[in-house]
């Protein structure tokens, strides 16, 4: 598949199952986040897999950050929360990992660590694997940063699931390019 078909058609794919990306695919996909824009190559991120029996205790992970909160969660929701890493075989945390800089702000290299998530979507488009990026609540929680061993300077950009998808992709809708660009002058 070509660059401009990967960047034009790519699709979130939901429903993922078995096999995970294999090794060579693996490869390619953490190639092609290593590639995204970084000013002052300060490469601020970095990544988890999550298979196989971590699933479910990245499962544990999130039920029990869910019970931690003021209010107490229903079953459906503990149960939930339990679910999500099974959704897909594989799962990479993308984290945006802050260096100090007198020349790259925070902000800037948080988008930088969600471009590599991006590059990760498109090298998995490009070779026939499913994947979705995902985020929510989980991603934001204190309880789970602690978990997944983030520091300080550190938090999570996406949960991305990825595996074989389990329906034919969808075709993405032709959007109207004028619609969101404009010329500026003053």
């Amino acid at each position: 598949m070509d660059a401009l078909d990967a960047l034009i058609n790519r699709v979130s794919v939901p429903r993922l199952s078995e096999p995970a990306p294999d090794a060579a695919q693996r490869e390619v996909l953490f190639r092609a986040a290593l590639r995204a824009p970084d000013h002052g190559q300060l490469r601020p991120w970095r990544f988890l897999t999550i298979e196989g029996e971590a699933r479910n205790q990245l499962g544990e992970l999130f039920a029990e950050a869910l019970s931690a909160a003021d209010e107490p969660p229903s079953v459906e929701a503990l149960n939930k929360a339990h679910a999500m890493p099974l959704r897909a075989p594989l799962m990479v945390v993308v984290i945006a990992s802050v260096k100090p800089s007198p020349k790259v702000p925070a902000h800037e290299q948080v988008i930088a660590a969600s471009c590599a998530a991006h590059g990760i979507l498109l090298a998995a488009h490009a070779q026939g694997v499913g994947a979705v990026w995902r985020t929510g609540d989980m991603a934001t929680n204190a309880h789970v940063a602690a978990g997944l061993g983030l520091s300080a300077n550190e938090q999570v950009v996406a949960y991305l699931y990825l595996g074989t998808p389990e329906r034919e992709l969808r075709t993405p809708p032709t959007l109207n390019v004028d619609e969101f660009v404009s010329a500026w002058s003053r």
